[in-house]
């Protein structure tokens, strides 16, 4: 059979076994799964799996699963099934099925008493607190269980009787009997079934005790026929563990096998479904879709671009050695398509009143949509009084000033050459007004000849058509660049969004609810809700990432 090139390790990893004949018993055909525990929103770190995942799909024209992965009721509920589906969607990726862990609940029973009457597991009553503290170290060797030797008739005994609901929460688990001397600490007999008496957002009351994800992840996978389990790093010291559950259940092959990479982090960014839950409990942030979050819906409602994010998981690339992404990279790609996809427009943060003295009248300028695209022009209205920012005007200008200043000349977007002749102020000593005079020769797109030059070009809003505006500006929920991991606590930026007052041009007001643009000199920004005229910024224009 023709391979296609492996373009990474996993690829190499698949081809090599598809060469070697190992699926030719299912017709050659991958089969992978997206795994998410619906306990919380998806975020960015989750984005890069599902680029791995589905893109295996793709190049083997195989099938993928998504999985909820519902072992763990305290913790699950319907609203996170449905803001994952949500996600993957909006990626614009797309699922052969959607299954459950929980659609599994009997028949992982039923392999759990099977390992019971085979001698691969008994029912063990020594607390959470004692099993860790007869696990033994890295250097020394586990401390056996004074239940490991309990025949299988009284494990399957109390197994069934855990089930019935006859025992209280932590009073017995179900253990895997392997190795207590195994230099992988997984491997010292780990716990895969708890008593947990707590409703189920699927099962409800059905059950009370719960397999744990090393024992339902693999066999999950193996009753799927899930051909390559892809998952992060930290699961490498579990894939011994991964094999043992699927070859104890006496699953035929070919079995799964499981593959890690390199997990996603990126500088000043929280990369845990646990800490990202506690922003959101604890109100720092205004929930899961906060334009602040690296959630999938965060970022989805701050515009940032579908395309933007598979491309930058593209360029990050499929490693095995752990490496921290800088955030730069996620903004120049975000920039890189909306450069290429937001119309421009005009919009003033901190807005200074210019009156053009010797204009009169009213007149329509043409102003590019998109130079990129090269999409053509639109009108705007033009009165000869406008706003323009406040830091395109200086009182007492830096050497080489490209800028307004008394005295001196700039060229208004699209419209003319202005040169300031008075400022006015207020009591505090701030301009409240420029007063200027206009070069009619200078209008942009005239053929008529003007010796008048203009150093700078600024953006403007009509002070007669221009609307009140809120602009939201973000910086990183935290203040540092150190391992995304680590908690918290003290590194939260509590200036994490800014709100300014300023004016913007009726195009942005006419515009629908999430509409992205690129607001000359300042950023892009997209429209927020109805009504109400509110712009949040997306990323900045300036780049700093290294291409």
């Amino acid at each position: 059979m023709q391979l296609p090139e492996a373009t990474n390790f996993i690829e190499q990893f698949i081809n090599e076994e598809l060469a070697a004949g190992k699926f030719e018993s299912v017709g050659n055909k991958i089969l992978v799964r997206f795994p998410p525990e619906p306990n919380g929103y998806l975020h960015i770190g989750h984005v890069k799996a599902m680029c791995i995942n589905f893109g295996v799909k793709a190049r083997y024209g195989g099938k993928l699963n998504l999985r909820m992965d519902d072992t763990n009721p305290a913790k699950e509920d319907y609203e996170y099934v449905n803001s994952i589906v949500e996600a993957v969607k909006w990626l614009g990726f797309e699922y052969d099925k959607l299954v459950f862990a929980s659609d599994y609940y009997e028949q992982l029973y039923e392999i759990a008493e099977k390992y019971i009457m085979d001698g691969n597991a008994y029912v063990c009553d020594l607390s959470a607190d004692e099993i860790t503290a007869t696990r033994g170290t890295l250097t020394e060797p586990g401390t056996p269980s004074p239940y490991r030797n309990r025949s299988v008739e009284e494990n399957l005994k109390l197994f069934r009787e855990m089930r019935a609901g006859k025992y209280p929460d932590g009073s017995r688990v179900l253990r895997a009997k392997i190795d207590m001397s195994s230099p992988n600490l997984n491997m010292r007999d780990p716990v895969i079934y708890r008593i947990a008496h707590v409703e189920h957002y699927r099962t409800g009351n059905k059950w009370c005790i719960y397999p744990m994800y090393d024992f339902a992840h693999p066999l999950s996978d193996a009753i799927e026929g899930i051909t390559h389990s892809l998952c992060s790093l930290e699961f490498e010291n579990h894939r011994p563990l991964y094999d043992w559950v699927i070859e104890k259940a006496g699953f035929p092959a070919p079995v799964p096998r499981q593959i890690e990479f390199a997990r996603l982090n990126i500088t000043n960014t929280l990369m845990s479904k646990r800490y990202l839950k506690k922003l959101v409990d604890e109100g720092f942030v205004r929930g899961w879709d906060d334009p602040r979050m690296p959630t999938i819906m965060g970022l989805k409602n701050r515009g940032v671009p579908p395309e933007a994010l598979k491309k930058f998981c593209a360029d990050v690339g499929v490693a095995k050695a752990y490496s921290v992404v800088n955030s730069a990279q996620l903004d120049s790609c975000i920039r890189d398509n909306l450069n290429e996809n937001a119309d421009r427009a005009m919009a003033v943060l901190n807005p200074i009143k210019l009156t053009i003295t010797n204009y009169h009248g009213e007149e329509e300028v043409e102003f590019e949509k998109n130079p990129v695209k090269e999409s053509g022009t639109r009108k705007i209205k033009f009165t000869g009084s406008v706003y323009i920012d406040g830091d395109d005007f200086s009182l007492n200008p830096p050497p080489k000033y490209k800028r307004l200043q008394k005295g001196g000349t700039v060229r208004l977007k699209a419209a003319y050459i202005v040169r300031c002749d008075d400022v006015k102020l207020n009591d505090k000593g701030e301009v409240e007004e420029l007063l200027c005079t206009y070069f009619p020769e200078s209008r942009s797109g005239s053929t008529e000849p003007c010796d008048i030059k203009a150093k700078g070009v600024i953006q403007w809003v009509d002070a007669k058509y221009g609307e009140d505006c809120e602009f939201r500006q973000y910086e990183p929920l935290l203040k540092d660049e150190e391992y995304p991991d680590q908690d918290y606590g003290e590194r939260l930026n509590l200036n994490s969004e800014k709100i300014l007052y300023g004016k913007a041009e009726p195009f942005l007001a006419e515009s629908g609810d999430g509409t992205a643009f690129q607001l000359m000199r300042t950023g892009y920004y997209k429209r927020a809700g109805e009504g109400k005229l509110i712009l949040s910024e997306i990323v900045s224009l300036k780049d700093n990432f290294n291409k």
